[in-house]
């Protein structure tokens, strides 16, 4: 033993607190096999009683494959994605099998590297955001055989299985309700500098069903900074001070449309009266709002734990979920006071 450290407690010195054999805590500590519940709580209690951590790394590396799933999530910055983590990970738990995730800033090239990054852990499986994806990334994880599920979105072409809604119907729908509500000329406020591509199939769905019903788009503002509140109020007063303003505004998001109803109510414009506003998402926060946001509310949670599923269940195996396993989760169109 070196001078100054102590040597780190090892699976026989837990055996020997618990009472039990060496290969029983190996079981416990791995998940695998049965114990029963009075065993594994005497094990993990004295696992915990002298400090062992357990080297996943050497496990790792006689298996192969190491107790992860990789997770590439598009922002930090908005919380749709943190409820579809959180769906991963209270699906995971008590699978031994932890998420590591990386942020893209919906960048398909940093996407690209970051998925290289990833594999390179030999992840049991990998949760990527969306359809889209460079060609170099999609071969990066046919090679590697990696269990792969997509999330958020169905419109287009999948790796093998995706969890998600039609981000094309969900703006046709919003479309729709406002067009029943008796709204002709309507403008869009979107962010990203328009690198959200599901946002722009929520728009292009939108704009097919106003052009089909004879109305007019009569604005387009996309920022190029994230989503927020604070940039949704400041767009919406440029454009609602211009000569030519819609009668209502559909956003990419509720972030920025809940900051478009704090400037008109701080100005006060009249909500629907003068101009009406939806969003996307469906995000809690919406609830504390003094008018109820339009919006549309998605299985955020639901696709998490859809998606830990696919890339774990029957582990372990070489056979993952089919290709093209398409499931649409659906979506619910809110509808709130402010259309």
């Amino acid at each position: 033993m070196r001078s100054g450290k102590t040597a780190a407690p090892t699976m026989d010195d837990i055996a020997a607190e618990a009472g039990v054999s060496q290969m029983t805590v190996s079981r416990v500590m791995r998940g695998a096999g049965k114990t029963s519940d009075e065993v594994r709580d005497r094990v993990e209690h004295a696992a915990r009683k002298l400090g062992y951590v357990q080297n996943r790394l050497a496990s790792a590396l006689r298996e192969e494959t190491t107790p992860l799933v990789a997770v590439v999530l598009p922002t930090l910055g908005n919380r749709v994605f943190s409820e579809v983590l959180n769906g991963l990970n209270e699906t995971l738990t008590g699978k031994f099998i932890q998420p590591v995730f990386g942020v893209s800033e919906y960048s398909l090239q940093r996407e690209e590297e970051i998925v290289r990054e990833l594999l390179a852990w030999r992840p049991r499986g990998i949760v990527l955001p969306g359809l889209e994806h460079t060609d170099a990334t999609r071969a990066a994880i046919r090679a590697s055989g990696v269990r792969v599920a997509e999330v958020m979105d169905i419109d287009g072409e999948p790796i093998s299985a995706v969890f998600g809604i039609s981000q094309h119907e969900a703006g046709r729908a919003t479309a729709r309700y406002m067009l029943e509500k008796g709204y002709r000329r309507f403008g869009y406020i979107g962010s990203q500098g328009g690198r959200d591509l599901r946002a722009a199939k929520r728009f292009n769905g939108f704009c097919e069903v106003v052009r089909e019903a004879g109305a007019q788009m009569v604005l387009s503002q996309v920022i190029d900074a994230p989503s927020s509140m604070v940039e949704g109020r400041k767009v919406t007063a440029d454009v609602l001070g211009q000569s030519d303003a819609p009668q209502a505004l559909y956003y990419s998001n509720d972030d920025l449309a809940a900051g478009g109803m704090m400037h008109c109510l701080s100005n006060g414009i009249d909500i629907p009266g003068t101009v009406a506003l939806a969003g996307f998402n469906g995000l809690s926060f919406l609830e504390a709002l003094p008018i109820r946001l339009t919006t549309i509310e998605t299985p955020r949670l639901e696709m998490g734990r859809r998606a830990a599923l696919s890339v774990t269940d029957s582990l372990p195996g070489p056979e993952g979920p089919p290709e093209n396993n398409v499931v649409n989760l659906g979506f619910r169109l809110l509808r709130g006071d402010s259309c």
